[in-house]
This record gives C-alpha cells, structure tokens and sequence, in this order.
C-alpha cells in the first residue's frame, strides 16, 4: 500500500518546482490560502477535487500528473486499493 497523500504532495513540489514557481505564487494562482499548498506537499492533507482542479490549472499541466504513480487497482473478490507505479 503507498501514502496517496505523500505521493500526491511529491508530485505538486514537483511539478511547482519544474514550473519555478514558489509555494506562494501556486496558492495565489489557484486561488488558495499558501499554508494548504504546504499541508499538501507535505502530505499531511488530501486535495479535495476543486483544489485539484486549480491547482492543475495554476501549474498549466493536466490533473493526471499530479496523480503520477498512483493508481486503483479495483477489486474482484477483494476489496479494491491503490498501490504505487514505479517513477
């Protein structure tokens, strides 16, 4: 099993970095308070699909790369889960 939020936060100071933005200018291009994209990062929060949906637009990429590496394997007489995909 993998850390989604973890995951998902190495992702966004990824892609924050890659667009050489500062935590600061991401939450004012999306909209949102600079601590949440901190929390986010850091993987101590999950981002709500609103917040996906600016933060998307904020780093001009498409919300699957914030979500690289994570994917549901649904389940058949399991119960369904994430797991990790290597990087």
């Amino acid at each position: 099993m993998i850390d989604i939020a973890g995951r998902f936060g190495d992702n966004l100071a990824r892609l924050r970095r890659c667009a050489d933005l500062s935590q600061e200018e991401v939450a004012v291009r999306a909209s949102v308070h600079r601590t949440e994209i901190s929390q986010l990062e850091r993987g101590l929060r999950l981002a709500r699909a609103d917040t996906i949906a600016k933060l998307s637009g904020a780093l001009e990429v498409g919300p699957e790369e914030l979500f690289e590496g994570i994917e549901w394997q649904p389940g058949d007489i399991r119960l369904g889960r994430f797991r990790g995909k290597e990087r």
